[in-house]
């Protein structure tokens, strides 16, 4: 991994920060985006100095607002003309509906608008990294969460019978069902691209939740989680197994190929969905 570039987002904590940490040790030069500016800065140190890696930066933004992700994008552009692994692992998971910046509910902001509009602000970095250097590969963070869930375009702003399982849920179909049509608008290009479920991680991911259901998931934590270390095993392989060169629009658990959910191939919610992005993000 030496000389590749890579950038993580939500880097500052679980496996998003372990998979920075162990992509460094391999000696990736790494860019961390956070948005504690304090927390951030202080996770670039402590990787620096646990993998002896100099090379660590950091990109600080809000990832709901669509402001901050085109601006550090632009800030990523004017630094490097390289990124060999793009990483969206960003996401939170809110117990009650809020609205971001840009008018549309959290979790959907957060958990694939980022994902959907920072990559495409990035993937001509992306694509001329693989037309240089044979190869780029993007990963995006997702969840078994998915196979329950369903996706409706039409209530995103609606606030009336909120559940932030359902709305968590459809988030992370939403990872597999943008994965998948990207991979297919990229067959003809050296990039990949591919979703993951890192599997229950013991981290603070969803103690937002209230008291009961936060409750709920520390005990599952407890009971059944596995280490951060564990759950970024599938992320690092897929930013840098030869094994997987060349292998994309497929879903991953335990460093192995998974059928996702009946609904994450429908072609139609694919496009859809894109289309949908595009249009809420301004993208051509």
């Amino acid at each position: 991994m030496i000389g590749k570039r890579i950038l993580i987002t939500g880097a500052t904590n679980g496996i998003g920060k372990q998979a920075a940490l162990e992509l460094a040790m391999m000696g990736a030069e790494i860019v961390i985006v956070g948005r504690d500016e304090l927390k951030t800065r202080k996770v670039s140190i402590d990787i620096k100095r646990a993998s002896g890696n100099p090379k660590i930066d950091l990109l600080l933004a809000d990832l709901s607002s669509m402001d901050d992700i085109r601006r550090i994008a632009a800030e990523f552009r004017d630094k490097y003309q390289r990124l060999d692994v793009l990483l969206n692992n960003a996401g939170a998971v809110f117990s009650q509906y809020q609205e971001s910046a840009d008018g549309y509910e959290m979790t959907f902001a957060l958990n694939h608008l980022s994902y959907f509009l920072l990559t495409n602000l990035l993937l001509d970095i992306v694509k001329f990294t693989a037309k240089d250097h044979g190869e780029a590969r993007i990963i995006n963070v997702s969840s078994s969460a998915h196979r329950n869930a369903t996706m409706r375009l039409d209530n995103l702003r609606d606030p009336s019978g909120y559940s932030f399982m359902n709305s968590y849920g459809a988030s992370k179909l939403m990872n597999v069902l943008f994965t998948y049509e990207l991979a297919r608008r990229l067959e003809d290009t050296a990039v990949t691209i591919n979703a993951v479920h890192p599997g229950l991680v013991n981290t603070g991911f969803g103690h937002n939740t209230g008291r009961l259901w936060s409750s709920i998931i520390k005990v599952l934590q407890k009971l059944f989680a596995i280490s951060p270390k564990k759950g970024a095993e599938t992320l690092v392989h897929l930013a840098s197994s030869p094994a997987v060169a060349g292998v994309s629009g497929k879903y991953w658990n335990e460093k192995r190929q998974k059928r996702s959910s009946d609904i994450s191939y429908d072609r139609e919610q694919q496009k859809a969905l894109w289309d949908y992005s595009a249009e809420v993000t301004g993208l051509e």
